[in-house]
This record gives C-alpha cells, sequence and structure tokens, in this order.
C-alpha cells in the first residue's frame, strides 16, 4: 500500500530524509525515516529508482502533497552531464509502501 495513505505529518528533511508518522498494522502511530539518497539516483537530470546519491547533485528540493489524492511528489534541480540544472519531480508513492510502519521500498 502506498505510504502516504496511511501517514501523517509527512516530510523531506535536509533534502534527503523522508519522514512521517505511520500507522502499524495495531492501530498506533510510529515515527517512520527513510533515506531517499540510498534508493533514488540522478541520471542525466532525471531521478531513477534503484540508483543512490541524488542529493549529491541536486539544488532546490522541495516536496509537496499534490492534487486531489495528496500524491507525495517530491521535486528538484538535478544537475545533467553537461552541468545543467534540469527540473525533475518523481512520485514517492510509486515505490515506497508501509509495511508494519516502517517505509519499505519496493
Amino acid at each position: 500500500m502506498s505510504f502516504h495513505t496511511t501517514a501523517e505529518n509527512i516530510r523531506v528533511d535536509d533534502n534527503r530524509f523522508l519522514r512521517a508518522r505511520l500507522t502499524n498494522g495495531d492501530g498506533e502511530w510510529v515515527d517512520a525515516e527513510i533515506d531517499l539518497n540510498n534508493c533514488l539516483g540522478n541520471s542525466n537530470g532525471q531521478f531513477v529508482w534503484g540508483g543512490s546519491g541524488f542529493a549529491d547533485s541536486c539544488e532546490s528540493v522541495s516536496f509537496n502533497l499534490e492534487g486531489g489524492d495528496n500524491v507525495p511528489i517530491l521535486r528538484a534541480r538535478l544537475i545533467d552531464g553537461d552541468g545543467n540544472a534540469v527540473d525533475a519531480d518523481v512520485n514517492l508513492a510509486e515505490r515506497i509502501e508501509n509495511q508494519g510502519g516502517q517505509f519499505v521500498v519496493v
């Protein structure tokens, strides 16, 4: 299940740490954190899942819940192979789930 439907106080801190309070299946809210720099990379100015280190080559990171479904979107200007900053975004719900109160990349 996409994490954002079972979370509150969702945010991205320090340009790379996704943090929230997640339900754990027992009706309890628990603090959770995942370092997005370990699961998102930068490939020539585009976010890529399964990569790493996007935060080492970006600027202007922002996070918002967007649209009527509150889709969790991470935006940044990623540096491409020519050194240009390129606008990029990624839907974090594509690959991040809440499993028992913990973020899991699937």
